[in-house]
């Protein structure tokens, strides 16, 4: 069959989509737009700037059964987890569901296509990419044919 993949083939990211995702909001209606971008506005002015890095790779959901491949966060994961919560608890009223499971900071790197695989996962050296947080933006995700396509919405600085 013409541009099948086979099972396990890996479905890599474009550097330009490979982003920290701290809350994926789902379909967003118009009217709640206005209320949205006041409230990322309050919750990232309680919030300054900071650093990050790389640090290990992994898979979800583990290394044995992979579907996601991803490269996860050490120094300013902590500060990734306290505004990730900070967003979850302040959209929660307007309607947004809350997280059932603990944030962990990541930028995913790929997608497995067809049945889950097993991965020998070397692990990423600490530090080789550093980074600086400076804001949250709200991204509009639209996929297409050729994966998805991002589109920010508004910035709202640390």
């Amino acid at each position: 069959m013409a541009g099948a993949r086979p099972d396990g083939a890996v479905r890599w990211a474009r550097p330009a989509n490979v982003h920290l995702t701290l809350k994926f909001l789902g379909e967003v209606r118009e009217e709640v737009l206005e209320d949205l971008c006041a409230v990322l506005e309050e919750v990232c002015a309680k919030h300054v700037p900071f650093d990050a890095d790389l640090a290990g790779l992994g898979a979800f959901p583990s290394a044995r059964r992979a579907r996601v491949l991803w490269a996860g966060i050490g120094i300013g994961s902590d500060r990734l987890r306290s505004l990730a919560v900070d967003l979850d608890a302040a959209l929660a009223p307007l309607g947004f569901e809350r997280e059932e499971r603990a944030y962990m900071p990541h930028l995913t790197l790929g997608r497995i296509r067809g049945r889950p695989v097993s991965f020998d996962l070397p692990p990423a050296a600490r530090g080789d990419l550093n980074f600086r947080v400076r804001r949250v933006e709200l991204t509009e995700s639209t996929l297409s044919a050729k994966g998805a396509v991002y589109r920010t919405i508004r910035a709202f600085a640390l």
